[in-house]
């Protein structure tokens, strides 16, 4: 799916698809200084309150889980020893 489709409006419509009579609300947004942003959506369903925190991605989609924090890479060839 391309980035520009997943929208937030995209991810709580997919997770908790509201309705009129059930509707959704964003109850926390967050953006941390280490550029982690996401909001806490809340959701009114029969079987009680549904509460799904979503992320935000660097490439701008928003997901149910946390973007992967960049890791230290070595780059170049791996050299077999010639002794």
């Amino acid at each position: 799916m391309a980035t520009a489709e997943k929208t937030l409006h995209w991810a709580v419509d997919k997770w908790l698809a509201p309705t009129p009579s059930m509707p959704a609300r964003v109850v926390e947004f967050c953006h941390r200084a280490s550029h982690q942003r996401f909001v806490r959506v809340e959701a009114l369903r029969p079987s009680g309150l549904l509460s799904i925190f979503f992320f935000r991605h660097d490439d701008g989609s928003w997901n149910v889980f946390p973007q992967q924090a960049e890791r230290p890479a070595m780059n170049g060839h791996r050299r077999a020893s010639l002794c």
